[in-house]
C-alpha cells in the first residue's frame, strides 16, 4: 500500500455523474456516488466527502476531472489572460464559471474548460494540492500516439456521457475536433458521415475507431460498415493487455487512460 502522502485522489465530475477513484498499491479503488438530482454538482460533492468510504483518507494530491465543454486554441495563439473572454464569447450562459485551461504540449493545442465556482470552492476547503484537467484530455494524448501505426488516416470517435468526441490527427496537430450530443447510434452515424465527408476520408482504405461507452454498439458498427469498410471498436482490455483497472464495472475509457498511461 502507498503512503498517503505519495496516493493521488481522482474527482471525475460531469453534467449528471461524481465519480471517485486512487490506487491503493497494486488495486485501483473506484465508485460512482449516486447523485441527489435536487441539490447542486457543489452539495452532493460536499455530501460525498462526508460520506463516501473511499474518501475518509487524507489526500496530499488531487486531480480534478472536468467533462464540461471544451475550446481548442492553437498554442502560439493561447494567451491566458484573453481566455475568459474567449471562452465566453464561444460558450454563452458559462460566466458564472471559472475558465481553466489544460496544456497539450504534443498537439501544440491549449484546451480551456469551466469549473463552477461554488464547486471550485468546495474542492479547495477541502484538498491542498489540487489540479484541474479537462477530462477527456488524456484520451486525446493517448490516441494521438495510437494514430501513428499503420499508414491510413484515421478517425476517432470518443463516446461518454451521452456525447461523443470526435478527433483526427495531422501529425502533432489536431486535424479535427469537436463534441457532439448523441442519444442513439442513428444521431452518431449522422454526425460521423458527415465528418468523414467533410474530411475527404478514403470509404475503402482510411479508418473509423470507436470507444468508450456506446449506445447500441453493435448496431452502430454494423451500420457504419454499410459506408466505411474499415470500422474498428477499441476494447480497453484487449488494448491495455487485460489491465486490471479495465474490468471495473462503470469507469469512464478516459479515467482507464489515466491510470494505465499515467497521464
Amino acid at each position: 500500500m502507498m503512503d498517503n502522502k505519495q496516493k493521488r485522489l481522482i474527482i471525475r465530475i460531469s453534467k449528471g455523474r461524481l465519480s471517485f477513484a486512487t490506487a491503493d498499491g497494486s488495486d485501483v479503488l473506484y465508485e460512482d456516488y449516486a447523485l441527489n438530482s435536487s441539490i447542486s454538482m457543489a452539495a452532493n460533492l460536499r455530501e460525498a466527502l462526508r460520506t463516501v468510504p473511499l474518501l475518509e483518507e487524507s489526500f496530499e494530491r488531487v486531480l480534478v476531472m472536468v467533462d464540461t465543454y471544451t475550446l481548442m486554441v492553437p498554442a502560439n495563439l493561447f494567451v491566458e489572460e484573453e481566455s475568459e473572454e474567449l471562452y465566453h464569447h464561444a460558450f454563452t450562459g458559462q460566466e458564472q464559471q471559472l475558465v481553466m485551461h489544460t496544456v497539450l504540449p504534443d498537439l501544440n493545442a491549449v484546451v480551456l474548460f469551466a469549473v463552477q465556482k461554488d464547486l471550485r470552492s468546495v474542492i479547495a476547503n477541502n484538498f491542498g494540492d489540487v489540479r484541474y484537467t479537462a477530462a477527456v484530455a488524456p484520451v486525446w494524448r493517448h490516441l494521438h500516439q495510437r494514430s501513428y501505426t499503420g499508414q491510413h488516416q484515421k478517425i476517432y470517435s470518443y463516446f461518454h456521457d451521452r456525447r461523443m468526441e470526435v478527433f483526427s490527427y495531422a501529425q502533432n496537430r489536431f486535424k479535427f475536433c469537436n463534441s457532439y450530443a448523441v442519444n442513439n447510434p442513428n444521431d452518431a452515424l449522422y454526425y460521423l458521415l458527415a465528418i468523414w465527408k467533410q474530411l475527404t476520408m478514403d470509404a475503402e482504405h482510411d479508418e473509423l475507431h470507436l470507444v468508450g461507452d456506446i449506445p447500441e454498439r453493435d448496431q452502430l458498427l454494423e451500420e457504419a460498415q454499410k459506408f466505411v469498410k474499415r470500422v474498428f471498436y477499441i476494447n480497453p482490455s484487449g488494448e491495455f493487455n487485460r489491465a486490471p483497472v479495465t474490468q471495473i464495472k462503470g469507469m469512464p475509457y478516459d479515467m482507464m487512460v489515466l491510470f494505465v498511461k499515467g497521464r
